[in-house]
């Protein structure tokens, strides 16, 4: 069975970093989805694809996989650099602002 180990990415309706630091093994869908005629659902009867495991570090999860027997490939996080503001959220309150500030 194959699967992939991933550091998940942050998402994209928030600038925190939440439940991004674990890694996450997930297992590859081994069958194909069936659509049934009548409902319109689809289905499979692969239910490995809906495990995903969670560990503190990657070499956990590779020490799962081994253990386990899996074929698992690592993809490894794109660091991004933070966005820091001198100031910071403070710097909308300041009262050394050179301008006025309304709403």
């Amino acid at each position: 069975m194959r699967a992939r180990i991933y550091q998940p990415a942050r998402t994209a309706m928030s600038s925190g970093t939440a439940k991004t630091r674990n890694w996450v093994l997930d297992f590859a869908q081994a069958s194909p989805r069936d659509v049934d005629p009548l409902m319109g659902w689809t289905s499979s009867d692969d239910t490995q694809s809906q495990v995903r495991l969670q560990f503190d570090t990657r070499e956990a999860a590779l020490e799962y996989a081994a253990a386990h027997g899996i074929d698992a490939q690592v993809f490894e996080p794109k660091k991004r650099k933070p966005n820091v503001r001198p100031g910071g959220y403070g710097e909308n309150f300041a009262t050394n602002r050179r301008g006025v500030w309304t709403h």
